[in-house]
C-alpha cells in the first residue's frame, strides 16, 4: 500500500505572474488545482507568509510519491514554474509508535 506523502512549499510569484491579467491568473490557478485534485491531492493550508523572501507557503498530502510526481509532472508541461519560484520538501508521517 502506498504511504501518504506530505508536500511543504514556500513560494512567490514572478513578475510574469503579474504580467498576466486577473482571469488568465484565475484560469492557472484553476488548471494547478485540477491537476492536484486529479491525482488525490490536497491543501492541509495555505498561509501568506511574514517574511521578506516568501510570498507564501502551504502543506499539501497526496496518496503516494506516485501522485507527487505526476502532478509535478503536469505543473512543468504547464509551464508554472515561469509563474513562481518556489521550494518545496517531501516527507511522509512518523508512526506515533516511533516518536
Amino acid at each position: 500500500m502506498a504511504q501518504a506523502v506530505y508536500k511543504l512549499f514556500r513560494m512567490s510569484y514572478t513578475p510574469a505572474w503579474y504580467a498576466l491579467s486577473a482571469e488568465e491568473q484565475h484560469d492557472l490557478a484553476a488548471k494547478v488545482e485540477a491537476s492536484r485534485k486529479a491525482v488525490g491531492g490536497e491543501v492541509l493550508a495555505m498561509v501568506a507568509s511574514l517574511d521578506e523572501k516568501w510570498s507564501g507557503w502551504g502543506v499539501e498530502k497526496y496518496p503516494s510519491l506516485e501522485a507527487v510526481a505526476q502532478h509535478g509532472m503536469t505543473l512543468y508541461m504547464m509551464k508554472w514554474f515561469i509563474y513562481v519560484t518556489s521550494e518545496t520538501t517531501l516527507g511522509v508521517e512518523i508512526p506515533p509508535s516511533l516518536m
